[in-house]
């Protein structure tokens, strides 16, 4: 009997994986049988996509997630990191005040990996990219020793200015809308080894940003605003820096489930509340006289002084005031 040749044998071994089904394959198998959005007028297939831009401006963002850095998948499916990548680059651009329009998806990741997982990746990106109507409309793949995502998000102004982190002024009243520190929670208890309640384990598996609120309080007048994700007062931080204000704010209410959590695993669910991320809250400073649009709650105030955030009128003390992938 001929020995088997080894590039039989390869495929015999890679059956089911990126390695068996290939570059081009793999492309086909997650790109195949999606519906694009009217705003793309060339998707998947060519050198580059060609999305509309009626505004004539575009805003763009990109985020990198990376196995055991940003997700587990023995924590959560391949559908929902899928999901959270997808999130993080689409509160970016409701951040800037504008409207999705496209998704650009970079993936890297072993020879080994499960066609299944990466079908069930690109099934997350598109159900998290069809709750703001548009689609992912290119990207790349490579092969690498971790799997990793970087997803570019673009999106459209819709004829209204770009809200950066430096438009804070003395006077203006700070605001948040969506919910903070229940993926830090969801965390704690992932880390614990426990997989309820279900409620926090999944706001931390896959956020809900408010997408509509961006475009909300930039028609609103909001003056500053920024994507809550690496904690409340570590991104507040951000917009002090920039505008050149001190922010005081206080801590959102508590809510039972949190303080539940927090009772049980003997943490001060404050701590989460002030400097958890991943919620992909949206904060925004408003002038005085504005209604806050809305589903947005007032947490405190902007005023003349050096560039810091306060919590009632004092510097926080109870840790790190967010996550920075490179502190020691």
């Amino acid at each position: 009997m001929p020995t088997p040749s080894p590039e039989r044998g390869d495929r015999s071994e890679t059956s089911g994986t990126v390695a068996g089904l290939g570059e081009f394959g793999l492309i086909a198998r997650i790109t195949g049988g999606r519906v694009q959005p009217r705003v793309t007028l060339l998707g998947p297939g060519d050198d580059a996509a060609v999305v509309a831009a009626p505004d004539g401006r575009v805003v763009a963002c990109t985020d990198i997630l990376v196995d055991r850095v940003h997700f587990r998948l023995d924590w959560s499916t391949p559908e929902q990191v899928g999901r959270k990548a997808a999130a993080a680059n689409l509160a970016d651009v409701a951040a800037m005040g504008a409207v999705p329009t496209a998704l650009l998806v970079g993936l890297a990741c072993p020879a080994d990996t499960s066609v299944e997982t990466l079908t069930a990746l690109a099934d997350g990106l598109w159900r998290e990219a069809g709750v703001v109507g548009i689609g992912v409309v290119g990207g790349d793949v490579a092969s690498s020793a971790t799997l990793m995502l970087s997803v570019t998000a673009l999106g459209s102004l819709d004829g209204c200015e770009p809200v950066s982190r430096a438009g804070a002024r003395a006077g203006d009243v700070v605001a948040l809308c969506g919910r903070v520190g229940w993926a830090a929670a969801g965390l704690a208890v992932l880390k614990r080894g426990f997989r309820s309640p279900v409620a926090v384990v999944g706001a931390q598996r896959v956020p809900e940003p408010p997408y509509a609120a961006g475009p909300q309080a930039a028609r609103a007048g909001a003056t500053s605003m920024i994507d809550v994700s690496d904690g409340l007062l570590a991104d507040l931080g951000h917009v002090a820096r920039a505008s050149g204000v001190t922010l005081d704010v206080r801590a959102p209410e508590v809510p039972a489930r949190l303080a539940d959590v927090g009772a049980a695993l003997g943490v001060d669910p404050v701590h989460w509340l002030l400097t958890g991320g991943e919620d992909h809250a949206l904060a925004a400073t408003f002038p005085p006289d504005v209604t806050l649009p809305e589903g947005w709650t007032a947490i405190g105030t902007a005023r003349e002084g050096a560039p810091e955030v306060l919590v009632r009128g004092r510097p926080y003390t109870g840790g790190p005031a967010g996550w920075d992938h490179f502190a020691r």
